[in-house]
């Protein structure tokens, strides 16, 4: 029986034991009693940490079992976590956004770095804290966290908002900014000119890599989901995701720039392709896991201990961090042009410290600008306050209340035009093609899905909003409008599939408008059964069409043809009906036979033959 492998509950399986745990049972506990999923994770890592039930292991062996101790053993994966995030938030945005928020991005985030560097850096130097040591303080605690605040943000549907377009303006300086102050850590920490060249040639080198990642996505990231999505394996499609998130991330790093920038520059550039929203459906449950492995390492970092032996100072500490940096953020929003309305809760937001503080403490200690104890101690206040944005987020939307907020439209740039289309298109072959010319004849909005890429590209081509994704995904439904949608339209020619989407949108919208597409009456008895509002079957019309061809051909006027033929329809759809037990028929039948008995009364004149092909002709 050789081969079989003994498993230990240690090392990597414990912690990935507490961290399905913690996502199976304890999260949905949390949730329960509406408690922030996000202080949640937190609060697992405080738990069940070194200075939680970790600290009992000794008296209780059984405990090492479900505690972890090392918050080094799960940075790697809780980085990537910070990587997927601000993937997902590259994909939300595109170029031109950012653009249009540069204003607020090299303006208020620039300014946001400098202030509070320069204010929690004097405060340390006024406690007696070296000039070093101060300027690495000052640059760890000006900046905030991306993946808290977003995260947040997410969970209650304000990051398109103001507060959440603006916080995230600044959070991308920060990032930004990342680069060069780890290098001028770098070169404080060594002597001469040489560190300055060193670190201009690491910023030019920077650049470069930023520049080089944007060209070659442009040019390799469509060809590669064209190539993979042909093969229609969500498998395949779900490693091509992974690789472009860590190709670019690892990229970035190789150059200098942190894994994250990587990834939000790929998030970027696909968010202006058509694989957009089948990749965000993709990526987001290994997204809200890895997020929450991070969390669970901010947690980790919570020494109780130390608290508990220094509350005044501690928790002093972090109050003021709050207030001085939140009062500084809010000031300087206002005075590029904010309401307090959106600058009160976005200091609020961005007072607590960030993911980068404990990299720039980190490195600060590594290179002896700053001592160990004082690094810890800054340690601990960030992740104190990166715990309680949470509830930041929520006294800051209570601060402002529910009032308007009208700003330079400048500044922030609008909603995205396909965010809330007014019809869905489930299908977009050669019916799915027809139902679109119409809504553009008529300028009302809409949003095509298909699973065909090249059909999805040639649409694309065409400059109509089509993307490739399987509509039978709820996620993917939902994250292309379904909430807002006033009609369904479902064109595919699979029953299956057609059978599938009308169960999905009516569980999730029981007032929704659905037309679909049907092979034939008894198809579309089952999909009224199913919740349609309306099934068009395909034999049914062709059949009333060829009786509208014969009827004009032989002289019949227009007007009583199109009466007898709504007539019929209006007789088929009430057989179909009456064979789905409890489905009420609809009065559109008739609706379209008082409308045609109005038009037939002004169609007197009995049409020629030759005037209904020519008529034909012209429509094709």
């Amino acid at each position: 029986m050789g081969g079989v492998e003994t498993v230990h509950l240690g090392g990597p399986m414990r912690e990935a034991l507490v961290i399905l745990g913690a996502a199976a049972v304890v999260i949905p506990l949390f949730h329960r009693m509406r408690i922030s999923t996000v202080l949640g994770f937190m609060l697992v890592g405080v738990l069940l940490g070194p200075s939680g039930l970790g600290a009992l292991a000794g008296q209780a062996p059984w405990l090492s079992a479900v505690t972890m101790y090392d918050r080094e053993r799960i940075a790697a994966v809780s980085e990537l976590g910070v990587v997927l995030l601000l993937f997902m938030i590259g994909l939300e945005l595109s170029f031109e956004r950012i653009v249009t928020m540069r204003r607020l991005v090299f303006g208020l985030g620039a300014m946001q770095v400098s202030a509070c560097a320069l204010l929690a850096g004097g405060c340390a130097a006024l406690l007696g804290v070296a000039p070093t040591g101060a300027a690495v303080i000052g640059l760890a605690l000006a900046m905030s966290s991306t993946a808290v605040v977003v995260q947040v943000l997410a969970n209650e549907r304000r990051v398109t908002g103001l507060v959440g377009r603006a916080s995230f303006a600044v959070l991308l300086f920060q990032d930004l900014a990342v680069v060069p102050v780890l290098f001028t850590l770098g070169v404080l920490g060594r002597d001469g000119a040489a560190g300055w060249g060193a670190f201009a040639l690491a910023v030019g080198q920077a650049l470069a890599a930023v520049v080089g990642l944007v060209g070659l996505g442009r040019l390799a990231l469509r060809p590669l989901f064209r190539g993979v999505a042909r093969t229609r394996s969500p498998e395949l499609f779900m490693a091509a995701c992974l690789l472009v998130v860590l190709a670019t991330g690892l990229a970035a790093a190789a150059a200098g720039l942190s894994m994250a920038l990587g990834a939000l520059i790929a998030g970027l550039l696909l968010a202006e392709t058509e694989y957009r929203r089948q990749i965000e459906v993709t990526v987001e449950p290994f997204k809200g896991l890895l997020v929450g492995v991070f969390l669970i390492s901010i947690g980790l970092a919570v020494d109780l201990g130390r608290v508990a032996a220094q509350p005044g100072a501690v928790l002093g500490a972090a109050v003021a961090l709050v207030v001085f940096k939140g009062g500084v953020i809010a000031a300087l929003a206002r005075a590029m042009g904010l309401r307090w309305s959106v600058g009160v809760p976005t200091g609020l937001l961005l007072g607590p410290g960030g993911e980068f503080s404990f990299v720039i403490l980190g490195l600060g200690a590594g290179t002896g600008l700053i001592g160990a104890e004082l690094a810890g101690f800054a340690f601990l206040v960030a992740a104190l306050t990166m715990a309680t944005i949470p509830l930041l987020s929520r006294l800051g939307a209570r601060l402002a209340g529910q009032r308007a907020a009208p700003i330079d439209p400048g500044l922030l740039p609008p909603e995205m035009e396909d965010d809330a289309p007014r019809v869905i298109l489930a299908g977009f072959g050669r019916v799915g093609r027809t139902v679109a010319a119409l809504l553009d004849t008529h300028r009302i909005p809409y949003v095509a899905l298909d699973n065909d890429a090249a059909r999805v590209g040639a649409g694309r081509q065409a400059g109509r909003r089509v993307y490739y994704g399987d509509v039978m995904q709820p996620e993917l439904l939902r994250r292309v409008g379904l909430g807002a949608a006033r009609a369904l339209v479902v064109t595919v020619d699979d029953r299956v599939r057609a059978d599938a989407v009308v169960r999905i949108a009516r569980a999730e919208r029981p007032d929704l408008m659905i037309v679909v597409r049907a092979r034939d009456g008894r198809h579309a008895a089952q999909l009224y059964a199913l919740g349609a509002s309306d099934a068009v079957p395909e034999t049914i019309e062709a059949s009333l069409q060829l009786a509208e061809a014969v009827l004009v051909d032989l002289g019949i006027p227009m007007g009583p043809v199109l009466v007898s033929i709504h007539e019929k329809r209006a007789e088929f759809q009430a057989e179909i009906k009456a064979a789905v037990p409890g489905a009420p028929v609809r009065a559109l039948g008739q609706t379209r036979l008082r409308r045609n008995s109005d038009l037939a009364a002004g169609l007197t004149a009995h049409p020629k033959p030759e005037t209904r092909h020519a008529a034909s002709e012209n429509q094709v």
